[in-house]
């Protein structure tokens, strides 16, 4: 396979994984300057690593989680919760591998990736769970 096939291969799982928008705004974010690492990301990470058949797309989010949190990379692990929940993965699960981090990172990493993935839950209920309604309709 080549590396425009692994890119497209790629950025296809990785829309999968975050959504269109999350992946559009992640890929211009740095503009020409930052696109040949754009691709590298779709064509390395997502195009064959994420794809090898050896781990679920579930337990590659968990470990992405718990390598984020432990290097104490918040943007990046808010990124991979949001994808670990559009992927089946629980926040009870998320919390289990934070605890772990807490435990063997530190408590400052955990403390600051609990804070991070709790962001990353709510940005995700919110937009999973319909605005509830009040007497007559009125939104609340």
């Amino acid at each position: 396979m080549d590396i425009d096939e692994l890119h497209q291969r790629g950025l296809a799982l990785r829309r999968q994984l975050f959504g269109d928008e999350a992946v559009a705004r992640r890929m211009e974010a740095m503009g020409a300057f930052g696109e040949p690492l754009q691709r590298m990301v779709n064509a390395y990470s997502y195009g064959d690593l994420w794809q090898r058949p050896q781990l679920d797309l579930r337990s590659r989010s968990l470990a992405m989680i718990g390598i984020t949190a432990a290097l104490g990379r918040p943007t990046e692990l808010k990124v991979h919760v949001s994808g670990a929940l559009r992927n089946g993965t629980t926040a009870d699960e998320i919390r289990e591998v934070l605890l772990l981090v807490a435990l063997y990172a530190g408590l400052p990493a955990g403390i600051d990736a609990h804070k991070a993935a709790l962001e990353a839950i709510e940005a995700h209920q919110a937009q999973v769970q319909p605005p509830t309604t009040g007497p007559r309709g009125a939104q609340r």
